[in-house]
């Protein structure tokens, strides 16, 4: 990941752990995890990096994205290495998550089957991705395999030291990400099973045979968990209630308490009684808060639909675009082995064997019940904590290697053959999409090069390929050939070497809108700005942007004007008001830039960086019939882009 720029929230996590590990404050960014920033930020913080004034506005007003641009790019750092240090540091829960699916898949399938298990695991572009990027996500994955297997031994190991480690995973797991609060109920399901089954259960030297003592057990065990939970939030949000450090200037949170809060029901009700009696720390509730609300809604791109709602397929099929082949392939034969082996099997063994994978069914179902009901379809990674189960799963192949080897020579040569073949194709597509495994899409839907029309945002487009576009300008660039560049992410395109006309961005690098024109030369646009998934005319063009468009288009010999004029002064039309100029300018240069995606939609790129960014080289003819004629012009020029056969 060394050649990739900073993607959206990484800007956001290291600032934000920064500032938790520097100055006790936490009133940027508490919604992504308080672990995994002060973990990632951590190398930055002992290499003294300067740090914005905390008088800047963005300060007063907690704005991690505008402080953060600061931060990285405006302080005198360098952002490339404080960049890499956090992706290192976050690659150790990418590493852990290994051993731990090798230790997982030892214990049920052998060891050739941990070996297949693991292999699988790390030949995958779906952790080789976000192991190298600094975000909560893979460390999020690391607690929820690792809770959920230490509360598995917890209740069949009657010693402290057990009981003790699984409530110190829970606790970090509590400070990793806000789907933390996923784990007491998991907890519970895992406790019923367990109560289920034969034998007693033990604390220390007591042992419990009674249902009332088993309860009492049940009870003590998760009160001593949710303690835990509890102490190391307080700890990490430094046992102060407030999220403001009180010796630091004040300020406020972005948006206020009212409106993280409009979300109501029960879940807002708790959160406004454990403001009133201080239960939590405020910047641990505020950030719950903000996920919460945030779920109520959020603008999603699926197969080139929109919605704000999501859909209950959305991570069905984000699953099956984003997973290798290979790996699906091993899902099937091992299925296939597995229900050989149940044929086989008494109800006995077959109980055991159930009773053994508990907690994984645990994980892997409850998880999955909560995606499909989740609006917040915004990305891949969301269900990132149920693939290691898979390549848990997937070690039975070794497993049954080994079991054939005395009994049936000839299946344990084919299933040798079929094994050795899966992974070899798993090695291929890592080394295939390399280095864009975040970008990597299955065949199914015609590879990384198709992915744009199917999904974007962090499942392929999260402003990763600045340094890829620079390269390519470099050597495709012609002299003095205009570049006009929509960028989705937080890294800084002038930071990286790229000097561009600025179309609209996400986030805003500049509020002022700035003045421009299109003419012929090179467009880059981020794969999400293409599909405007979070910008306010998306969805089809309709006859009532036409007519909006259309009207203000009247108006371009004022606006060409305006950005001829000395400074781009909007004072040069007197009896205007300059906002009225503005605004006018904004709305215009949002229907004109929807506009001209809706034609590159159907348009084939001339190129792609790292898959995220698309590159299209217009010239006059184009963009007179895409942002400069009536409705006929549009139609004839995207009825000829699409006969054009990509190069």
């Amino acid at each position: 990941m060394l050649e990739k720029s900073t993607t959206s929230d990484e800007l956001g996590h290291i600032t934000g752990g920064y500032t938790f590990n520097h100055w006790h404050d936490y009133r940027l960014h508490p919604e992504n995890g308080n672990l995994p920033q002060r973990w990632q930020a951590l190398p930055t913080n002992l290499a003294g990096a300067h740090y914005p004034a905390l008088t800047d506005e963005s300060w007063r007003k907690a704005d991690v994205w505008f402080m953060g641009n600061l931060f990285f790019y405006h302080s005198g750092n360098d952002f490339g290495a404080m960049l890499h240090r956090a992706r290192s540091m976050n690659s150790i829960f990418g590493a852990a998550t290994a051993l731990l699916v090798f230790f997982w898949s030892r214990r049920l399938w052998g060891t050739t089957g941990a070996l297949v298990s693991v292999f699988f695991c790390v030949l995958c572009p779906t952790m080789l991705a976000h192991s190298g990027l600094a975000t909560s996500d893979m460390c999020m994955t690391f607690f929820f395999l690792a809770a959920v297997g230490a509360y598995w031994r917890h209740l069949h190991d009657h010693r402290l030291s057990s009981l003790g480690v699984s409530a110190i995973i829970f606790g970090l797991a509590g400070v990793a990400k806000y789907t933390a609060i996923l784990l007491p109920l998991m907890a519970v399901i895992l406790m019923v099973v367990r109560l289920g089954g034969s034998g007693p259960l033990q604390w220390g030297r007591r042992t419990f045979v009674t249902l009332p003592g088993k309860l009492a057990f049940m009870a003590a065990s998760l009160a001593t968990h949710g303690g835990a939970m509890v102490a190391f939030i307080w700890a990490f949000f430094g046992f102060r209630y407030s999220a403001f450090n009180p010796a630091l200037p004040p300020g406020e949170f972005t948006l206020p308490w009212a409106m993280m809060l409009s979300f109501g029901g029960v879940k807002a009700h708790v959160i406004e009684l454990c403001r009133t009696w201080h239960l939590l720390p405020e910047g641990y509730l505020y950030g719950l808060s903000f996920v919460l609300k945030h779920a109520e809604a959020r603008g999603a791109f699926l197969d080139g639909e929109y919605s704000i709602y999501g859909w209950i397929s959305f991570f069905p099929k984000t699953f099956f675009y984003k997973t290798p082949l290979s790996l699906v392939a091993g899902l099937v034969v091992g299925t296939g082995v597995f229900a050989i082996w149940l044929r086989s099997s008494n109800r006995a063994s077959i109980l055991q064997q159930v009773y053994r994978v508990t907690p994984l069914l645990t994980l892997f179902g409850l998880y999955w019940m909560i995606s499909l009901a989740s609006h917040l379809n915004i990305g891949h990674r969301h269900i990132l904590p149920t693939y290691p189960v898979l390549y848990i799963f997937c070690g039975i192949l070794g497993w049954a290697i080994v079991r054939c080897w005395q009994s049936a020579r000839a299946v344990r040569a084919g299933l040798c053959v079929v094994t050795v073949g899966l992974l070899g194709w798993q090695a291929a597509t890592a080394a295939g999409i390399y280095p864009h495994y975040l970008a990597y899409f299955s065949p199914i839907v015609g590879g990384s090069r198709e992915g744009y029309k199917h999904l974007v945002d962090s499942s392929l487009d999260w402003g990763q390929d600045l340094p890829g576009l620079k390269q390519w300008l470099d050597a495709n660039r012609q002299p003095q050939e205009p570049l006009y560049l929509s960028y989705f992410g937080t890294g800084d395109p002038e930071s990286y070497g790229i000097s561009a006309v600025l179309m609209p961005t996400i986030p805003p690098l500049n509020t002022k809108f700035p003045w421009y024109w299109c003419e012929p030369g090179l467009y880059a646009i981020s794969a999400s700005m293409l599909q405007h998934v979070y910008m306010t005319h998306r969805g089809p063009w309709t006859a009532e942007n036409e007519q909006q468009f259309q009207g203000l288009r009247l108006n371009e010999a004022n606006f060409r004007a305006l950005k001829a004029g000395s400074h781009n002064d909007p004072k040069l039309l007197q009896g205007i008001e300059p906002a009225e100029w503005n605004r006018a300018w904004k709305l215009y240069d949002q229907l004109r830039f929807a506009r001209l995606c809706h034609y590159l939609r159907v348009r084939h790129p001339d190129a792609m960086i790292g898959y995220s960014i698309l590159i299209y080289r217009l010239n006059q003819g184009e963009l007179d019939a895409a942002i400069g004629g009536d409705l006929r012009n549009l139609a004839s020029a995207m009825n000829r882009a699409v006969t054009i056969s990509p190069k």
